[in-house]
């Protein structure tokens, strides 16, 4: 890393890597990449890696046309790889995998062997507290949250979570790169789900327990939000957005870390996972979406799989 001689971090153009090539994954890179970043996409999946770059030239075509904003040659900056020793001169890395936490120790793990000493460690989790993805390595100060939001390059703010561990020096290299992206950061401590997706993903379960009950539809759940609080969606939009598979795999870390049973999965959630209704990437979820995918495959929470 070059420090500027004010001790200040010089992070324009360095090397990123990105861990997993799925609709998160490839957003985190594409925001990195307009800005001017070489950037390589790690996913051990064949088919990932494969739909990767569609996902991407997906995602170019949406900010020019949703945030009149042309991104440059964004995409020739990018490149695909199936092994984590592909990011051997990755200055900073955000871990995009799925929220399950051997598949996030073995990442980190292999990034600690692989990436310079100075190398950041940033997770895009939404749940796993960022102390405990530290422990997985021998640099915890190296280790932050950087919580981007679904779609991540047409959202403005990124949630960014420190643990005791984290050094200053981290906090400022990956503030300085965020605002180098043109994202503002909202820093908040450690703890499980942080700020957004601890209140998030208990209202998300709570409102599908309405639906469940029979108390209103998902759409008159999401209409008393929006009309009522002035949301912009409404929580069960927002949990299909996100994708309900997601939604299950991080109330399961929430519960885990915090002990609470409020943060068990409705039945009616566990059951749209089952079926393959994970959501608008799906084409269904607590709505349909019939511009997108009529299906695909179900995958039981907990599967190993980048998504």
């Amino acid at each position: 890393m070059v420090e500027s001689k004010d001790s200040e971090p010089n992070t324009a153009g360095i090397p990123v890597g990105v861990v997993g090539a799925g609709t998160m994954g490839a957003g985190v890179a594409q925001c990195f990449a307009a800005a001017g970043h070489p950037v390589v996409v790690v996913d051990p999946d064949p088919a990932a890696r494969a739909s990767g770059p569609e996902r991407l030239r997906a995602g170019i075509r949406a900010a020019r046309l949703l945030r009149r904003q042309d991104p440059g040659p964004a995409e020739e900056r990018v490149s695909w790889a199936a092994d984590t020793a592909a990011l051997s001169d990755a200055l900073f890395v955000v871990d995009c995998a799925p929220e399950r936490i051997p598949l996030k120790a073995e990442i980190f793990r292999a990034l600690d062997r692989t990436c310079p000493a100075e190398a950041v460690f940033a997770s895009c989790t939404s749940a796993i507290p960022i102390g405990h993805l530290g422990s997985f390595t021998d640099r915890p100060a190296n280790v932050i949250g950087t919580h981007f939001m679904n779609p991540a390059p047409l959202k403005d703010t990124v949630e960014v979570a420190t643990s005791t561990s984290t050094g200053a020096q981290t906090v400022r290299r990956t503030l300085d790169l965020l605002a180098g992206l043109g994202k503002k950061a909202i820093v908040v401590g450690d703890g499980p789900g942080f700020v957004s997706n601890r209140v998030l993903m208990l209202t998300v379960n709570e409102a599908a327990t309405v639906v469940e009950a029979g108390t209103a539809d998902a759409d008159t759940v999401d209409r008393v939000f929006k009309d009522c609080f002035g949301h912009a969606t409404g929580p069960l939009r927002t949990a299909d957005l996100i994708g309900l598979d997601t939604v299950v795999d991080t109330l399961a870390v929430l519960r885990e870390f915090t002990g609470d049973d409020r943060f068990r999965p409705t039945p009616l959630l566990s059951k749209l996972v089952a079926e393959g209704s994970v959501g608008r990437k799906a084409g269904r979820g607590f709505h349909s979406y019939p511009s997108h995918r009529s299906s695909i495959d179900p995958r039981p929470a907990g599967a190993d799989s980048h998504v």
